[in-house]
């Protein structure tokens, strides 16, 4: 398993337990970095402790508060939005360089729906 992977494994194991998710922000809001193909992602994690981390070893991210996002809300309000701006989601990114999988909000929404 990739470490990308296994990231992925603990946001969706994590988030339903924690009942939230974290983000990062600044005066000028949260990033939605592109990558190499003009795709654009926010990111997001499953504990605090992980975005702290990024905040402190990404030169880009210094000075960004780590702000709780309650995951109905999360899931209710800002995967939709993502979705309708056409940008994806940043599951527990690492790393100086903030990497990790970027995937479509729908996707990332799934996991986390109710089994019928």
């Amino acid at each position: 398993m990739s470490l990308s992977a296994a990231h992925t494994a603990a946001f969706r194991r994590d988030v339903p337990r924690e009942g939230r998710v974290w983000s990062i922000r600044d005066g000028a809001g949260y990033p939605a970095p592109g990558d190499e193909n003009g795709r654009r992602a926010m990111p997001f994690w499953s504990k605090p402790t992980r975005a702290e981390r990024v905040v402190g070893a990404v030169t880009a991210y210094r000075g960004f508060d780590v702000v709780e996002i309650p995951v109905a809300d999360w899931l209710d309000s800002w995967l939709p939005g993502l979705h309708s701006d056409g940008l994806l989601v940043g599951v527990n990114w690492a790393g100086t360089r903030a990497t990790g999988f970027d995937l479509p909000p729908d996707q990332v929404a799934g996991w986390f729906a109710d089994p019928a």
